[in-house]
Protein backbone atom coordinates (compact mmCIF):
# COMPACT_ATOMS: atom_id res chain seq x y z
CA UNK A 1 0.00 0.00 0.00
CA UNK A 2 2.58 2.65 0.86
CA UNK A 3 4.99 1.27 -1.61
CA UNK A 4 3.25 2.87 -4.13
CA UNK A 5 3.88 6.45 -5.31
CA UNK A 6 -0.23 7.46 -5.94
CA UNK A 7 -0.27 6.48 -2.27
CA UNK A 8 2.43 8.84 -1.30
CA UNK A 9 0.52 11.19 -3.48
CA UNK A 10 -2.76 10.69 -1.69
CA UNK A 11 -1.12 11.02 1.26
CA UNK A 12 0.19 14.50 0.34
CA UNK A 13 -3.21 15.59 -0.40
CA UNK A 14 -4.93 14.61 2.76
CA UNK A 15 -2.72 16.23 4.51
CA UNK A 16 -3.18 19.97 2.66
CA UNK A 17 -6.44 19.70 3.20
CA UNK A 18 -5.86 19.03 7.05
CA UNK A 19 -3.41 21.81 7.41
CA UNK A 20 -5.71 24.05 5.44
CA UNK A 21 -8.44 23.38 8.07
CA UNK A 22 -5.83 23.75 11.00
CA UNK A 23 -3.87 26.45 9.99
CA UNK A 24 -6.17 28.51 7.51
CA UNK A 25 -6.80 32.27 9.02
CA UNK A 26 -10.17 34.02 8.81
CA UNK A 27 -10.61 36.16 6.59
CA UNK A 28 -12.57 39.44 7.86
CA UNK A 29 -13.36 43.08 6.28
CA UNK A 30 -12.32 46.15 7.63
CA UNK A 31 -15.69 46.35 9.84
CA UNK A 32 -14.31 43.48 11.73
CA UNK A 33 -17.27 41.11 10.16
CA UNK A 34 -16.07 37.12 9.29
CA UNK A 35 -15.93 36.92 5.53
CA UNK A 36 -14.24 33.25 5.68
CA UNK A 37 -14.22 30.77 8.27
CA UNK A 38 -12.68 27.53 8.76
CA UNK A 39 -16.03 26.22 11.19
CA UNK A 40 -18.59 27.19 8.08
CA UNK A 41 -20.88 24.32 7.31
CA UNK A 42 -20.12 24.72 3.82
CA UNK A 43 -16.26 25.40 3.79
CA UNK A 44 -16.09 22.41 6.85
CA UNK A 45 -18.17 20.06 4.66
CA UNK A 46 -16.00 20.14 1.73
CA UNK A 47 -13.21 19.83 3.04
CA UNK A 48 -14.75 17.06 5.84
CA UNK A 49 -15.58 15.12 2.34
CA UNK A 50 -12.52 15.21 0.16
CA UNK A 51 -10.30 14.42 3.20
CA UNK A 52 -13.24 11.47 3.64
CA UNK A 53 -12.54 10.73 0.44
CA UNK A 54 -8.86 9.89 0.04
CA UNK A 55 -8.96 8.37 3.08
CA UNK A 56 -11.22 5.66 1.38
CA UNK A 57 -9.46 6.18 -1.52
CA UNK A 58 -5.73 5.16 -0.24
CA UNK A 59 -7.43 2.36 2.35
CA UNK A 60 -8.77 0.77 -1.43
CA UNK A 61 -5.91 0.28 -3.03
CA UNK A 62 -6.74 -3.04 -4.26
CA UNK A 63 -9.74 -1.55 -6.31
CA UNK A 64 -7.96 0.38 -8.51
CA UNK A 65 -11.04 1.42 -10.77
CA UNK A 66 -13.11 2.44 -7.77
CA UNK A 67 -9.77 4.72 -6.36
CA UNK A 68 -9.83 6.21 -9.85
CA UNK A 69 -13.60 7.55 -9.08
CA UNK A 70 -13.32 8.27 -5.64
CA UNK A 71 -9.65 10.55 -6.28
CA UNK A 72 -12.29 12.68 -9.08
CA UNK A 73 -14.84 13.39 -6.63
CA UNK A 74 -12.33 14.63 -4.33
CA UNK A 75 -11.00 16.98 -7.35
CA UNK A 76 -14.19 17.93 -7.36
CA UNK A 77 -14.99 18.99 -4.12
CA UNK A 78 -11.41 20.80 -4.03
CA UNK A 79 -12.59 23.11 -7.73
CA UNK A 80 -16.08 23.74 -5.41
CA UNK A 81 -14.16 24.56 -2.09
CA UNK A 82 -11.66 26.73 -4.08
CA UNK A 83 -14.79 28.58 -5.98
CA UNK A 84 -16.40 29.38 -2.22
CA UNK A 85 -12.94 30.64 -1.49
CA UNK A 86 -12.13 32.97 -4.74
CA UNK A 87 -16.18 34.21 -4.14
CA UNK A 88 -16.20 35.15 -0.66
CA UNK A 89 -12.39 36.64 -1.41
CA UNK A 90 -14.22 38.43 -4.44
CA UNK A 91 -17.20 39.56 -3.03
CA UNK A 92 -15.08 41.67 0.17
CA UNK A 93 -16.07 45.44 -0.32
CA UNK A 94 -12.51 47.51 0.26
CA UNK A 95 -9.68 45.47 2.08
CA UNK A 96 -9.18 42.56 4.29
CA UNK A 97 -7.56 42.89 7.82
CA UNK A 98 -5.75 39.14 7.02
CA UNK A 99 -3.32 40.25 3.72
CA UNK A 100 -2.42 36.76 3.21
CA UNK A 101 -6.03 35.97 2.14
CA UNK A 102 -4.60 33.66 -1.17
CA UNK A 103 -2.50 31.84 0.90
CA UNK A 104 -5.70 29.19 1.87
CA UNK A 105 -6.92 29.59 -2.04
CA UNK A 106 -3.58 27.72 -2.74
CA UNK A 107 -3.35 24.83 -0.59
CA UNK A 108 -6.64 23.47 -2.33
CA UNK A 109 -4.95 23.91 -5.91
CA UNK A 110 -1.61 22.05 -4.43
CA UNK A 111 -4.02 19.04 -3.33
CA UNK A 112 -6.02 19.01 -7.02
CA UNK A 113 -2.23 18.53 -8.36
CA UNK A 114 -1.56 15.76 -6.20
CA UNK A 115 -4.59 14.16 -6.46
CA UNK A 116 -4.22 14.17 -10.56
CA UNK A 117 -0.70 12.87 -9.62
CA UNK A 118 -1.69 9.98 -8.08
CA UNK A 119 -4.71 9.39 -10.69
CA UNK A 120 -2.03 9.18 -13.24
CA UNK A 121 -0.04 6.95 -11.62
CA UNK A 122 -3.12 4.42 -10.85
CA UNK A 123 -3.96 4.75 -14.40
CA UNK A 124 -0.32 3.91 -15.24
CA UNK A 125 -1.01 0.34 -12.89
CA UNK A 126 -4.09 -0.14 -14.11
CA UNK A 127 -2.18 -0.10 -17.81
CA UNK A 128 0.80 -2.24 -16.65
CA UNK A 129 -1.95 -5.01 -15.15
CA UNK A 130 -3.74 -5.09 -18.73
CA UNK A 131 -0.79 -5.70 -20.37
CA UNK A 132 0.40 -8.15 -18.26
CA UNK A 133 -2.93 -9.88 -18.62
CA UNK A 134 -2.44 -9.99 -22.45
CA UNK A 135 0.49 -11.30 -21.87
CA UNK A 136 -0.95 -14.82 -20.38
Amino acid sequence: MLQRIQTVYLIIAMLLLVALYVWFPLVQDASGALVISNNEPLVLGLMGAAVVLILISILNFKKRKQQFVLNRLAIIFNFVLLGVFVYRSLSIPGETLVSEKGIGVLLPIISIVFLVLANKAIKRDEDLVKSVDRLR
